[in-house]
């Protein structure tokens, strides 16, 4: 085993070290051109597709370390523009305590509506943060000193919001005008906007009525080339002295779409279960997806309680289809005894809503493949 730190390389929790992260060299290549020459980018991809672990491998490659000031802002779980802002002021402090004194220093003076949630040890001279939502009291003017300090540190500055088409739903009207017209006169600052809600985010940056129409380049993350991911694998199984068949992980890569995040929790699974000296065959895929879905049974019982009978109805429905063409066709809802075509579109929306189901260019799916496995199973 080369690495002694890290006991099974396939990892599904935190950022991936270089040295176990899969290809997308070209991505990464065109995401450096972009920001090199002063272009905005939008990222698209379905979730779990490696949108977020790209954008951390692009902050940890040495053209942009040695230039630039790196932010990733995750605000899929605001609400509000109140909200967005205690997470862009913390990730963006978060990220300067390892930076020179000079910059969070700069960041205090700055963020002057935010001023007192900072605090400096008075013994060992580390700044801390001390935040609630609450200490936002104008979201707009916070918004704006953020942007401040940005502009005018002493190095260009590169911002991902991810899970951006959120800012959407926000409460407040008129956040996508506010933003744009704050990021617009951004001249040090350059700036990433993931979403895996590929209409929402398409609709903001295409739609000539919104605010971002063509404000930046777009770029659509597809799935990691088979060969190059089972190249990988293998790969990685060898150098900790177990062997991998190929014929793993080209059936994975059916089972789940090319979608990167399922794949690695099944090889993580797989790598667990595989003693040193062996060879993973296809014979132990039922075992690792077993394994992995009654770790995760609890939360799926949970989640299924909270839909409605009739969402209930229409998910083991799709569970058992696996991909439904036309869920309020006359076939579907006779097979499946379901209620009327008006009442599937009603659950549909439902589940869409919560996001526990999908539409891809096949048809309506379940988003969750070891969810709806689970389901097929069961009811």
């Amino acid at each position: 085993m080369k690495n002694n730190e890290i006991s099974n390389p396939f990892i599904v929790s935190r950022s991936i070290p270089d040295e176990l992260f899969c290809d997308r060299k070209e991505e990464t290549a065109l995401l450096i051109k972009h920001i090199e020459n002063g272009r905005n980018v939008v990222l698209m991809s379905p979730r779990r597709l490696g949108k977020t672990g790209l954008i951390h491998h692009l902050f940890s490659q040495d053209e942009i370390t040695k230039k630039y000031y790196t932010f990733f802002v995750d605000i899929y779980p605001a609400s509000s523009l109140q909200e967005m802002c205690y997470i862009f002021g913390k990730a963006v402090f978060e990220q300067l305590k390892s930076k020179k004194e000079k910059q969070w220093e700069a960041f205090f003076k700055t963020i002057k509506s935010l001023r007192a949630g900072f605090k400096v040890d008075t013994l060992t001279g580390e700044p801390s943060i001390e935040l609630g939502i609450g200490t936002v009291e104008n979201p707009t003017t916070t918004l704006e000193e953020i942007f401040t300090y940005l502009e005018e540190a002493d190095e260009p500055c590169i911002v991902a919001f991810d899970e951006f088409q959120q800012i959407a739903e926000f409460q407040e009207k008129r956040v996508e005008a506010t933003l744009r017209g704050i990021i617009q006169n951004c001249r040090n600052t350059s700036f990433i906007f993931s979403g895996s809600r590929q209409h929402s985010i398409e609709q903001m940056f295409h739609s000539k009525s919104r605010p971002f129409y063509q404000s930046a380049q777009l770029m659509d993350l597809r799935p990691l080339n088979r060969e190059v991911y089972t190249d990988f694998a293998c790969r990685l199984f060898s150098l900790y002295d177990k062997q991998l068949d190929p014929a793993v992980v080209s059936t994975i890569y059916d089972d789940y779409g090319g979608i990167t995040w399922y794949m690695q929790m099944m090889l993580n699974e797989l790598f667990a279960i595989t003693a040193a000296s062996q060879t993973c065959t296809p014979a132990m895929l039922p075992q690792a997806r077993q394994n992995i879905i009654d770790i995760q049974e609890g939360a799926y019982q949970t989640q299924l309680n909270m839909l409605s009978p009739k969402q209930k109805q229409v998910l083991q429905a799709i569970a058992h289809e696996g991909i439904v063409k036309s869920a309020t066709s006359g076939a579907f809802i006779k097979k499946y005894s379901l209620d009327s075509a008006s009442s599937v579109q009603s659950a549909i929306k439902g589940l869409n809503d919560k996001e526990i189901i999908s539409n891809t260019g096949n048809g309506t799916r379940i988003y969750d493949y070891f969810f709806a496995w689970w389901l097929k199973n069961n009811y």
